[in-house]
């Protein structure tokens, strides 16, 4: 069994879920809807460009999520899944994931975007398990705050480090995709490093080394 580690966000699914998040509760009223998305934009582009703080990003991100309780934003969350992510989850992501699931890999999800988010993307695609950023919980509630290490670039080293400290798994033979420079500490480490419909920056790194370099749009 190897490990099959993927990023999510314009990897398994054709946009980014943080960012589609954020358009999300502007469209529903929840945040003010001109200031959220000039921020939203803003720290996007900052990612992007391999700019961004993560911890100042955090702070804007996870705030909304102590404004409502947890069936409001349960049900928030099941029409967002609806609405935004299931029209863009990527037929040939699927066929990868199941390319693995066959060889009797371990499927991991690996993203910098919060795991209030991502965890049930990482159901609906079906994989095994994911390391995602953890919002802090205090008696069941949000407190707009991060919970340990944020799961970006040297992040997903630190959380990917310590999961397999826990685990039986190992980097042996092990797979990495992802479309994103910001993951170049993550793909340095593994066996199989892949660029998947990569950025400019990743693109060009990924054609020095040789890695692999897929279309899944």
């Amino acid at each position: 069994m190897s490990l099959a580690i993927f990023d999510l966000d314009n990897t398994l699914i054709g946009g980014d879920s943080d960012h589609a998040w954020g358009e999300f509760l502007c469209e529903k009223g929840i945040v003010d809807s001109e200031e959220y998305s000039r921020a939203n934009d803003y720290f996007y582009e900052q990612y992007k460009n391999g700019g961004l703080d993560i911890f100042e990003f955090l702070d804007f991100a996870l705030k909304p999520l102590k404004m409502l309780e947890r069936d409001q934003l349960t049900a928030l969350h099941q029409e967002f899944m609806l609405e935004k992510i299931e029209p863009i989850i990527l037929p040939k992501a699927l066929e990868l994931l199941e390319n693995h699931r066959a060889r009797g890999d371990y499927l991991l999800i690996i993203t910098a975007t919060n795991h209030f988010v991502t965890g049930p993307i990482a159901s609906k695609l079906g994989v095994d398990e994911i390391i995602a950023t953890d919002p802090e919980e205090i008696d069941g509630r949000f407190t707009g705050k991060v919970a340990g290490t944020p799961c970006f670039q040297n992040g997903k080293v630190t959380r990917l480090n310590s999961w397999l400290a826990n685990n039986a798994h190992t980097l042996e033979d092990s797979y990495f995709y992802s479309d994103s420079h910001n993951d170049l500490p993550l793909l340095e480490m593994v066996t199989h490093p892949i660029a998947v419909n990569p950025d400019q920056i990743l693109e060009d790194r990924a054609n020095e080394e040789l890695w692999p370099v897929l279309d899944l749009r």
